[in-house]
């Protein structure tokens, strides 16, 4: 029997031992999409205890801790963050197979030297080792930046944002890793949404442009990216339910949009319409930028009304969304390529049952801007776990080409979360030497070294274009 989670977990073979140890262990990690706050990052926030660090926006962990039963008191109530971590204890233990368990041990051994086991029973001991450990200067924010070895965050940014943190961290010549802005549209897009009208009032305001038709919205966005792109922006990420393709003239799209400024609803019909309209204009504006367009979809958000109305968006009521139709996502990126203004493109499903599909159409529109200038991206959100990321380049190795793949990004809000790169990068090694092991791939240990070193760090920098 292996021992719990020690230096080869997840790693099976002498070969896929090689691969992580001597190669991808080692290489530093750019994080191209997540969810964290400059704020934290400027101010080098350090945590009070361990549950700020874990507990604090971390639906993965509050859906976990609901399907134990645990009440909403301990989860996102009034609960002290002690009661809080204890609860979380005791749903940890019952986490058999889950990617959590793995994840939060991870973590309590690379940050906190714990190399026990979470529970109920031991919750008091890790509950004070975290804490004392969390007091000390290298336990800062920025110095959990540096020690997990990264180079490079993307944050997620919306339009309107002044970008104010990101301004001073650029400015500030003691912290060395790069924290850039990513361009996050969604509320510019998403008309459908009550609080449109009031939203497009703010972007009025920050871009100077009266908003009254599409052109005007346009001319607002582009201002805005301008700024964003002095900020050092060059990624973009767009939230989905599906990629549409309802192409319409631009009167109609004006008539759309002016509808909803005077506060009106609009049919279905009509928001696909407006959010196609929306994607062509900002696909073609990232085309022109070199701008990297990320498309999250394949979710269907905010389920359970009742819990919505009490704590809103982003706090564990999201599931798959099973329409998601390849052939409208084949159109979009065709009305594009048209013209020669499609850019570099990763795509994200959270349907697994997409991956075929996606493989399918990345051969579809390649180009030379980039080796895998169309991607798909890693397992996301209920995918990112061993079975997950096994499929996705199983998938992508079968329909495409695997070695050009941009890797892993962690999507979190957690400064902790960089040990995801480690479990992606521990089973990527497992499956490239399960090949080789299998005689399905030569021991061409040069090679071999190229595809692991790229898919852990180097295919990303070069595919993003980051100064590193």
């Amino acid at each position: 029997m292996k021992a719990f989670m020690d230096k080869d977990f997840l790693l099976s073979t002498e070969t896929s031992k090689k691969l992580y140890h001597e190669y991808a262990e080692t290489m530093p990690i750019v994080d191209y999409h997540c969810h964290i706050n400059p704020q934290e990052i400027a101010e080098d926030r350090k945590f009070e205890n361990i549950t700020q660090v874990w507990l604090g926006g971390d639906h993965y962990k509050w859906r976990q801790m609901r399907s134990n039963g645990v009440d909403e008191y301990y989860i996102t109530g009034g609960a002290s963050d002690r009661e809080k971590f204890q609860k979380w204890a005791e749903t940890l233990g019952k986490a058999i197979g889950n990617p959590l368990y793995h994840w939060s041990h991870l973590e309590l051994q690379r940050y906190f030297g714990y190399t026990g086991y979470l529970n109920g029973d031991t919750a008091e001991e890790v509950w004070n080792l975290c804490n004392k450990k969390l007091q000390e200067d290298d336990m800062s924010v920025r110095n959990i930046i540096r020690k997990s070895n990264v180079k490079l965050i993307c944050t997620t940014d919306d339009p309107v944002d002044d970008l104010k943190w990101h301004k001073v961290l650029a400015e500030d010549d003691s912290f060395e890793v790069k924290v850039l802005p990513a361009w996050r549209p969604d509320k510019a897009m998403n008309l459908e949404k009550p609080e449109y009208p009031e939203y497009m009032k703010k972007l009025s305001e920050v871009s100077g442009v009266k908003i009254a038709e599409f052109a005007d919205l346009k001319e607002a966005l582009l201002k805005r990216m301008e700024f964003f792109a002095q900020m050092g922006c060059s990624v973009s990420d767009h939230a989905l339910e599906y990629v549409m393709y309802a192409p319409a003239a631009e009167e109609k799209v004006d008539e759309i949009l002016k509808k909803r400024l005077n506060g009106e609803s609009i049919s279905r019909e009509e928001e696909m319409i407006f959010k196609t309209a929306f994607m062509q204009f900002v696909g073609k504006e990232y085309h022109k930028k070199n701008w990297v367009m990320q498309i999250h979809y394949g979710c269907k958000r905010d389920n359970n009304a009742f819990m919505y109305e009490q704590l809103g968006p982003d706090t564990g009521y999201d599931c798959i969304n099973n329409y998601a139709p390849s052939a409208q996502t084949a159109d979009f990126l065709n009305s594009l390529i048209a013209s020669n203004e499609l850019p570099k493109t990763i795509l994200y499903s959270l349907n697994p049952n997409d991956n075929e599909a996606i493989g399918t159409i990345l051969g579809c529109f390649q180009g030379t801007e980039a080796a895998g200038k169309i991607q798909q991206g890693s397992a996301w959100w209920f995918n990112d776990h061993k079975t997950g990321m096994i499929a996705q380049m199983t998938s992508l190795a079968n329909l495409g080409l695997l070695a050009n793949f941009v890797g892993m990004l962690t999507d979190s809000r957690s400064f902790l979360s960089y040990t995801r790169h480690e479990y992606f990068r521990r089973i990527l090694c497992e499956l490239i030497g399960g090949w080789v092991e299998n005689g399905e791939y030569p021991a061409d240990y040069k090679t071999l070294k190229e595809i692991v070193c790229g898919i852990s760090y180097n295919n990303a920098v070069d595919y993003f274009g980051f100064d590193l």
